[in-house]
């Protein structure tokens, strides 16, 4: 759920302490959000550090009895608030993170065991998925606990991935006698390679969080796990910092390197630089560093 918005203010929840945010131009934002979900927490962390920088949004799965099982209903929450924050002007990344033991044990399991062949094929299940690869602004999973299955999908299609070191990630489909459906198989070799792909999905076994961070699933470990949601929204502010239409076209260039050959990719990340040339966030960025001051990007 999110908090009472009015039109002069709205209360920003944090893990810590709830703090008094006034932004006429958010609250309108803001008002593409639901007035509450019912499985997850939403809530706004601004940079108080920095007047200029971004705020980060954040998605807490909120169903920790059941480890976050993705549910049907609780991705569509995901997806409908990580596209509200992705058309609100005041926010530059996203963090998502689970409730409780979890970032998210894998999908619902009840729930799919009910269905045969016919409804799965005929409701192509889990294509709304890759709604979240639509989104352009960063955003950035920080998994505490397990993140199994579905969760350890959910994670790789988050564009940075940070863990406390009591995460385990896993892809146990095949002790169900199913493989995973949700970008397993292709996202898990992208990630560590081959080898290490099939020895996961084989097997079945879980990985720790300092094994994940070497094999390259994951890039930072956050010992106590207390200080996981901080570093997370702490990476938010950094990025925040930066040039909004920069740093959505550089994630627009890292995700098509998957999909593009070398030259095509070398063509396409040249194209979107020179494109930028266009924008006075790019003046104001390089006028900025010749005369020794912070920029004030204007997302223009």
């Amino acid at each position: 759920m999110i908090s009472p918005i009015t039109n002069k203010f709205f209360k920003v929840v944090s893990s810590r302490s709830t703090m008094m945010i006034y932004s006429r131009s958010v609250s309108r934002s803001l008002s593409t959000l639901k007035s509450s979900y019912n499985d997850i927490l939403v809530s706004t962390h601004p940079n108080l550090q920095k007047e200029t920088g971004l705020s980060v949004g954040m998605i807490e799965l909120n169903k920790p009895k059941s480890l976050n099982a993705l549910s049907d209903a609780l991705f569509d929450d995901i997806i409908h608030a990580l596209k509200a924050f992705d058309s609100m002007e005041d926010i530059g990344t996203i963090v998502v993170t689970g409730k409780g033991k979890a970032f998210a044990a894998g999908a619902d399991i009840p729930e799919m065991s009910a269905k045969d062949f016919a409804q799965a094929y005929n409701s192509n299940m889990f294509s709304q998925w890759a709604e979240i690869c639509k989104i352009s602004k960063p955003i950035i999973a920080a998994v505490n606990g397990f993140a199994l299955g579905g969760g350890c999908e959910l994670a790789m299609m988050c564009d940075i991935v940070i863990a406390s070191s009591n995460a385990r990630f896993g892809q146990p489909e095949v002790n169900l006698g199913i493989i995973p459906g949700a970008g397993g198989t292709q996202r898990l070799v992208r990630c560590v390679g081959k080898s290490k792909a099939m020895e996961m999905i084989l097997t079945g076994e879980m990985i720790d969080a300092h094994r994940a961070e070497r094999d390259g699933l994951i890039s930072k470990v956050v010992e106590n796990r207390e200080d996981l949601v901080q570093e997370a929204i702490r990476i938010g502010h950094v990025i925040g910092e930066k040039g909004p239409m920069a740093i959505r076209m550089a994630k627009e260039c890292i995700m098509a390197a998957d999909e593009m050959n070398l030259e095509q990719g070398l063509k396409y990340e040249r194209r979107n630089f020179h494109a930028l040339f266009a924008t006075k966030d790019q003046k104001e960025g390089m006028d900025a560093f010749l005369e020794k001051r912070s920029p004030d990007f204007k997302n223009c």
